[in-house]
């Protein structure tokens, strides 16, 4: 009788250094496939202003209401009533007695519209309103 003597066979080892590779790999394309510029997603002809100021990194975001040129209330993109718009700023100066309300109106936008809006402004106690424009072109 002949017996075989089987040869004990190493388990098979993972390389790990090849894996973070690839992981570093994957990192770096999705960093730099990713963008990081916010774009507003309403696009809006704003006024320019040669007196415009630009708004510093660590004050508290304002509440924006965006007015297009039919007449139509956004807040965060999301198309709104005039009544859901004073229905919810009232509530957000409820909240924050110090709250900046925004207006970022078309070039082209009813005059009214903005008007209502700053009178609901006044309304719910409103002491800082600002309006968003484009810096004008240097000749």
């Amino acid at each position: 009788m002949r017996f075989l003597i089987h040869k004990r066979r190493s388990a098979p080892a993972v390389i790990i250094v090849a894996l973070v590779d690839v992981l570093i790999v994957l990192l770096i394309f999705l960093m730099v496939t990713t963008t990081f510029k916010q774009q507003s997603a309403l696009k809006l002809a704003i006024p320019e202003s040669s007196q415009g100021q630009k708004s510093g990194a660590n004050e508290t975001p304002p509440f924006v209401v965006s007015i297009d040129n039919k007449g139509i209330y956004y807040l965060e993109k999301l198309s709104v009533t005039y009544e859901q718009f004073r229905s919810e700023l009232l509530k957000q100066a409820a909240k924050n007695p110090k709250l900046v309300l925004a207006i970022n109106a078309e070039t082209n936008a009813p005059w009214g519209k903005i008007v209502k809006v700053r009178d609901t402004a006044a309304e719910a106690k409103i002491k800082s309103l600002v309006a968003y424009t484009k810096e004008a072109a240097k000749p």
